[in-house]
Parts: structure tokens; C-alpha cells; sequence
């Protein structure tokens, strides 16, 4: 065999390596060099490139690929980092021996391994059930605020100025606690809505739902009592439902949960801990008077029971006076557990939340925290304080004050007019919430998902089967345009189903 021969062999082996590499398709999503290294990889661990074979010389490779050579350069020097290739000085860059033992198949049917608690949380799990938006579709279902408003450049100072002032410190491992600069925001905060924060403390938490999971978590038991309104935070219920507690929910009124029907609940079962949301009560959106929040705090106490006061959306007061919240009645007693969060009124991706409780409990929540999931994002905490800090929520809350209190206006004008219901529910907030006349919400949504209107039936918020004949409609994010669009369809269908 001619040694001219053996070289063509070779020459044309080399080209069709070469040629794989065309099927890589270079997109915008993500770097170059890391595309092409990650080709490269997939390609050895397939058993495409194998063992001791040469790769393409980087200068012929960016040649064909039409990339700079120094991708190239950089794509190998990361293979060969991670053990996939080796270098021959003067002869080329070459595939290591990577150990790739295909076993023979195994599956597992999951369904058959998953527990109690993952089959609950599926059941209750809202978003993956219940009507999903598509594009084009009106929805209603939202109550986060609208990303609109939202001071962009603010947050970006707020990162900047907190990276240059700690920078490594808040990319490292924190405190269970909390940030403590927010911490200290976070009390004098408390202490500007009349709360008495005086042998209380904080702790910082991923929102809401990681506060109320972890407060059950120390304080109940399965099989206890809970006690809260009917309606309620859907959320909320589905936390109690997952702590196998046993809910007993109170009707809530037009102004706030029927303090009667409380009392009698109260002297028929023994409760461990209860749970309210007395500003912008989700999903009703009422406003419980300061007189009824004295009356449920001194019920309460006379039967010895702790309340959750959920901070629900407070800051959107639209008008009157201000109204303190339970836990400001309690003064320095510590009787009374507060959840606040933000994320239903700025910047819900961040996720930070509070509870501001009693000393002694902080301590048992903060191990708790810790042995789940150590600590909330420091570097979240920090550029949240330092926004916060620099007198930016005071400038957006105005803002959205105004934008909201004008489409809340709007669409109760047009609920009124348009559709034909029992009741309308709601003093403010990013929601209004509907009662009709025996119709069912959900036939309704059926019917309204087919041109393009999307809400949340009431039923979800409900503890037992009531709420079939309401829905909770959500304006926060959507166009005056399309508020009244979308409550014309709801009317029309809703006149159709009623006759």
C-alpha cells in the first residue's frame, strides 16, 4: 500500500470529521465558544468522536463554521479542562479516553412511587388546572402588579451602589435571619404602621408562602384546628391542606369576617392558631374596619388563640384614613404573628417577604429556614434594601396609588354595568370579586375561554364546596382597553347562561 494512498485515506478520513461539524447550528441564545464546546461533548459522549481521534485544527474548524479562531481556542481549552480532550505539542488537539457504559434500560413508573403530599400538592396545584392563558387571550387571572410601573433604572442603581459598597460579602453565604440592614428597614417599617415591635424580631423569607409554611410547620400539628375566613388566599388553604390540618372557615361580610359566626365557631372547637387577612381581603378585596379589627383581637384573646395577620397588599390604601393593622393593637403584647411581603405591589421575581413575631418564635423559624433552604438570597436582600432605602417605594406607591385606583374604578364601573350579578365585592387593591345569580362560574369560564377571556373562578378560595356562583376578576395588569372588552364578553355570556 503506497504511502500517497495512506495520506488520501487520511485527507478524506480528516474531511468527513470535519463535515459533522456542520450540522452545528450557531444561534444567538447563548455564547459561541460554549455552543461549539458543547457539541464537541455530546458528540464524544454518543461515541461520534471517539477515542485518540484528532479533532479539527481550530484555524480549518473556524474556517468552516465562519467564527473567529479564538472561539475555537477558547471552546477546546474548556474540553480539555473538563477531561474531554487532550493536547499533543505540535501535532493537534486530540479525544481523551472517556469512559461512556451504556447500561441496559431502567425505568420506574413514578406514579407509583409518589406520596401523599406530592399527589395533594398536584391536586391543588391551580396553575397546572385551571384555565391557562394563551396569546391574545384577555386574562383577568393576575393580581401581581403591572411590570409597567416597575423603576428599572432605580434597581439597577440599587445594584450597582450595593455591589460597590459589599460586593463580595453579599455574593457569599448569609444569615438564616435575614440581611440585616433590611432587618432594621424592615422594624422601623412595622413601627411607621403603629405596630410595637418591642421584644419581636424578623425574619426574612422568600415571600408569603415560605413564611405561612414555616410558621405551621413549628406551631401545628396534623389533625389540628385551624381557623380562617371563607373565602381565603387560595395559597393559604392549600399550605393548611398540605399540614393535614382541619380548616373551619368563617364567612366573610361586607365589612370583613362575620364576627358572630366567629364567636360560635370559637365556643364549639379548640383551635390552635387562626388566620386573617383584614386589608384587601383575597379574594374579596374588603377592607375590615378598624372597630371590627379590635372586636376579632379581643375575641380571640379570649379564647386564647394566635393570630397570622397576613400584611396582604396594605399599601394600596387608595383613600381615607390609615388603618393599623391588628398586630398594632396587640402593642407589646406578641400574640399576634405578621407576614408581610411585597410581592403583590413590587417586584414579585424578587421574592422577599417577612414575619415579625415574638423573639423566642423568630429563633424556632429561623433553624427552621435554615435546615431547608439556609438562607433567602443575599444579594436579592441587599440591592432590595438598598431600593428601599433610598426612599424609591415611597416614589413608586404614589405612582401606583394613582394607576391602580383608576383602573379599580374602572372596572367596578364596568362589572356594574355589564355584568348581571348578585353582589360586587371590593374596596380597592388589583382585584374585585363577583357573586352572581346562580350561575355557575366555571360553565361561565368554559364559555368565555372560547373568545379570549380568561378568570379565576371563585370556588378555588373557598375551604368547603361554596363559591360555585362567584369569580374573582384581576385588572392589575390589564388595559382599560381591555377591561372593558373582556367584562363585556363575561356579561354577554353570563346573559346567555341566565337567559
Amino acid at each position: 500500500m503506497s504511502f500517497i494512498y495512506l495520506q488520501n485515506c487520511a485527507k478524506i478520513y480528516y474531511e468527513v470529521k470535519l463535515v459533522m461539524f456542520s450540522e452545528l447550528r450557531i444561534n444567538k441564545e447563548s455564547l459561541v465558544y460554549i455552543q461549539l464546546k458543547d457539541y464537541i461533548k455530546d458528540m464524544i459522549l454518543k461515541g461520534m468522536l471517539r477515542s485518540g481521534e484528532k479533532l479539527p485544527s481550530t484555524r480549518d474548524l473556524a474556517s468552516m463554521l465562519k467564527i473567529s479562531r479564538n472561539t475555537v481556542i477558547y471552546a477546546y481549552e474548556f474540553l480539555q479542562d473538563e477531561g474531554f480532550v487532550y493536547v499533543k505539542k505540535g501535532k493537534g488537539t486530540f479525544v481523551s479516553d472517556v469512559k461512556v457504559d451504556f447500561q441496559e434500560k431502567w425505568s420506574i413508573n413514578w406514579e407509583d412511587k409518589i406520596n401523599e403530599y406530592g399527589k395533594l400538592s398536584e391536586k391543588l396545584d391551580i396553575i397546572k388546572h385551571e384555565a391557562k392563558w394563551e396569546k391574545g387571550m384577555i386574562s383577568f387571572k393576575s393580581i401581581a402588579p403591572d411590570e409597567k410601573l416597575f423603576n428599572v433604572d432605580e434597581f439597577k442603581k440599587a445594584f450597582l451602589n450595593r455591589m460597590s459598597i459589599e460586593g463580595e460579602k453579599v455574593l457569599n453565604y448569609g444569615y438564616a435571619k435575614g440581611y440585616k440592614p433590611l432587618i432594621q428597614y424592615l422594624l422601623k417599617y412595622m413601627e411607621s404602621k403603629g405596630v410595637c415591635t418591642k421584644g419581636k424580631d424578623i425574619l426574612i423569607t422568600n415571600g408569603f408562602t415560605e413564611g405561612f409554611d414555616l410558621i405551621l410547620s413549628c406551631l401545628t400539628d396534623r389533625g389540628d384546628n385551624i381557623l380562617c375566613e371563607n373565602p381565603t388566599h387560595n395559597t393559604a388553604i392549600k399550605i393548611m391542606k398540605l399540614h393535614g390540618l382541619n380548616i373551619t372557615g368563617v364567612k366573610v361580610q361586607k365589612d370583613g369576617v362575620c364576627l358572630k359566626d366567629l364567636s360560635e365557631e370559637l365556643r364549639k372547637n379548640n383551635f390552635k392558631i387562626s388566620y386573617f387577612i383584614p386589608s384587601y381581603q383575597n379574594p374579596t378585596g374588603i377592607v375590615m374596619s378598624p372597630e371590627n379589627r379590635v372586636e376579632l383581637y379581643n375575641i380571640l384573646k379570649g379564647y386564647n388563640v394566635p393570630i397570622i395577620e397576613d400584611g396582604f397588599n396594605e399599601e394600596l390604601r387608595y383613600s381615607g384614613t390609615h388603618i393599623s393593622p391588628i398586630a398594632a393593637f396587640s402593642g407589646s403584647g406578641n400574640s399576634i404573628i405578621y407576614i408581610g411581603s411585597f410581592s403583590k405591589v413590587l417586584f414579585p421575581g424578587i421574592r422577599i417577604g417577612w414575619v415579625l413575631a415574638d423573639k423566642v418564635l423568630i429563633n424556632y423559624l429561623e433553624s427552621s429556614k435554615r435546615a431547608r433552604n439556609i438562607h433567602t438570597s443575599s444579594l436579592d436582600q441587599a440591592i432590595f434594601y438598598d431600593y428601599l432605602n433610598e426612599g424609591n417605594f415611597e416614589k413608586y406607591i404614589k405612582k401606583a396609588r394613582r394607576v391602580y385606583k383608576g383602573k379599580y374604578e374602572f372596572t367596578l364601573k364596568c362589572a356594574r354595568e355589564y355584568i348581571p350579578c348578585e353582589d360586587i365585592f371590593g374596596d380597592g387593591g388589583m382585584y374585585i370579586f363577583i357573586k352572581l345569580r346562580s350561575i355557575s362560574s366555571r360553565q361561565l369560564l368554559e364559555r368565555c375561554c372560547k373568545r379570549g377571556v380568561i378568570f379565576t373562578p371563585g370556588d378555588v378560595f373557598y375551604v368547603n364546596d361554596e363559591g360555585y356562583d362567584t369569580f374573582r376578576l384581576g385588572f392589575s395588569r390589564v388595559s382599560e382597553e381591555n377591561i372593558k372588552k373582556g367584562i363585556m364578553i363575561i356579561g354577554q355570556e353570563a346573559k346567555k347562561i341566565g337567559g
